[in-house]
């Protein structure tokens, strides 16, 4: 009898190791995990064109919509007015969900409060947190910007920091605004804030470099996307300054960077997640009236990586996830 409940135990141990090793199979090829209907939800940004940023969001919101048998459509506009219009051409599609970014809210406000009245459940992710409920969406997922702008802060004084510059490569964008001020706040140092023009790479390096020689003081340089990390770096060397250059955002080179030490830390707000759970959390309220944080903001930042972290994270930051 002791061996036949063995080899039950044994049979059913078995079989329960393969259903968990073909459902992991199932995930990773992308073949849906549910048999709901087919729903068809768009993702429209303000981002430009070939921003690293928003390919990692775009990996975890496909991955999502893969499980929970989503056809996902994205489409992106730096310009607010341009993004505006995919909105309303998401809606004489009559999607079933749309996921939406609030970089511009003003310009955006009017749009999407016509997709609430159309029925269509809206989720805002990245940015626009403050005016997200207001414009009826039923949730923000997302970095806070000021926490994550006076975490930097704090990051800045346990460095002995003294001086920053604060560089704003999107001028009119509240996120980047909102950084900046939280900065500002905790800061014990003084933060000046530089404007350049981030579809311009050599010119947001000499716009920084000219800074950089004119004020010897500064001994910081914030950039506010991973993508500006490198360029700050040339500038700086450029300058001929010792300025140690940190950045909001992380990707494959700022976690190059960390390790070699040419870059100071990273504020990571999970972009893949962003992406991921916009979609995830549209599918479960439409298929079980489900909501996350209770009218709150779900956040996904921020984390302060540093050197000690990028090993590790490496990984990850290869294959286009973190």
């Amino acid at each position: 009898m002791a061996a036949v409940i063995a080899a039950s135990l044994a049979g059913c141990s078995s079989t329960g190791g393969k259903r968990a090793e073909e459902e992991r199979n199932r995930a990773a090829s992308g073949k849906a995990n549910v048999d709901t209907p087919r729903w068809k939800v768009a993702m429209v940004t303000h981002s430009g064109d070939g921003d690293s940023y928003w390919d990692i969001v775009q990996r975890g919101a496909k991955q999502a919509a893969a499980k929970d048998n989503i056809e996902f459509l994205y489409s992106h506009d730096k310009e607010a007015g341009r993004q505006a219009q995919l909105v309303q051409t998401a809606i004489d599609q009559k999607v079933d969900g749309l996921i939406v970014t609030l970089a511009k809210p003003e310009a955006m406000k009017g749009v999407v409060r016509k997709a609430v009245k159309a029925g269509i459940p809206v989720i805002t992710i990245n940015s626009g947190q403050d005016v997200s409920k207001s414009y009826g969406a039923l949730s923000h997922i997302g970095q806070d910007e000021v926490l994550a702008g006076e975490a930097v802060g704090e990051e800045l004084n346990k460095r002995g920091r003294k001086k920053a510059v604060c560089l704003l490569h999107e001028q009119g964008n509240v996120g980047h605004e909102e950084r900046c001020r939280g900065v500002k706040k905790t800061f014990d140092g003084t933060v000046d804030n530089l404007y350049a023009d981030g579809t311009n790479m050599p010119g947001v390096e000499s716009t920084l470099e000219a800074k950089l020689q004119s004020d010897k003081k500064v001994d910081t340089v914030l950039t506010l996307g991973a993508p500006f990390a490198p360029t700050a770096v040339q500038a700086a060397e450029g300058a001929g300054s010792d300025a140690e250059v940190s950045t909001f955002d992380l990707s494959d080179k700022v976690a190059q960077s960390l390790a070699d030490g040419s870059v100071g830390f990273a504020v990571d707000q999970q972009p893949y997640l962003q992406g991921y759970q916009a979609v995830d959390l549209m599918w479960l309220h439409r298929y079980n009236g489900n909501m996350l944080g209770g009218g709150q903001p779900v956040l996904t930042g921020p984390e302060i990586v540093t050197k000690d972290d990028a090993e590790a994270l490496q990984k990850y930051t290869k294959r286009g996830t973190r």
